[in-house]
């Protein structure tokens, strides 16, 4: 009797609650994405070069941007600063990374890769591409190109969906705005 009265009581939480459907739930798909793309990822580049990815990330952004500051780098792939800096430190352990005072601001830090750094990226960047091949495989080259664009539109639009907070005075104006759009559509 205990177990049908479970189930019941579930049966009830269930009517009364909004839950999200997996299948249409677009950031449920970054997530999963970005979490199996990421511990994939991570698992061969250790297993093969002996980097993780946030090592991986942080070289690859050195690469693209050498000199960069680890705030440039925290600002453009949205890690945070301790990771940043703690990977920044083992890369330089390793021999990969160089790191220098910005002479413009003594208290600010230039990373770039060292010939051995520019090594093991043009090792471990032939892996990466071809994991990305592997992914979009089954995407026809226009079908690549509105995805990318839809990624990016997306992308840019984090700033915007992270400022949200319903308990704010500016969501409520968000709400009225939104609504009286509704009603001059009606």
């Amino acid at each position: 009797m205990a177990t049908s009265g479970k189930k019941a009581a579930a049966e009830q939480g269930r009517k009364k609650r909004e839950v999200l459907n997996l299948a249409h739930y677009v950031t449920y798909f970054y997530t999963v994405l970005a979490n199996k793309l990421s511990s994939g990822a991570s698992r061969l580049y250790l297993k093969r070069f002996g980097i993780g990815i946030i090592e991986w990330r942080v070289m690859a952004m050195v690469a693209i941007e050498p000199d960069i500051t680890p705030a440039r780098i925290t600002q453009v792939i949205g890690l945070d600063k301790a990771s940043v800096s703690r990977e920044s430190r083992r890369l330089e352990e390793k021999g990969y990374l160089a790191v220098a005072e910005d002479p413009s601001n003594q208290r600010r830090k230039l990373l770039s890769l060292t010939p051995l750094g520019y090594e093991m990226h043009d090792r471990i960047i032939q892996v990466a591409l071809e994991r990305e091949r592997r992914l979009l495989s089954d995407l026809s080259a226009d079908e690549v190109e509105t995805l990318v664009d839809l990624l990016q539109r997306t992308t840019a639009k984090i700033p915007y969906v992270n400022e949200f907070d319903p308990g704010s005075t500016a969501a409520a104006t968000t709400k009225a705005r939104s609504r009286s759009k509704n009603t001059l559509l009606r």
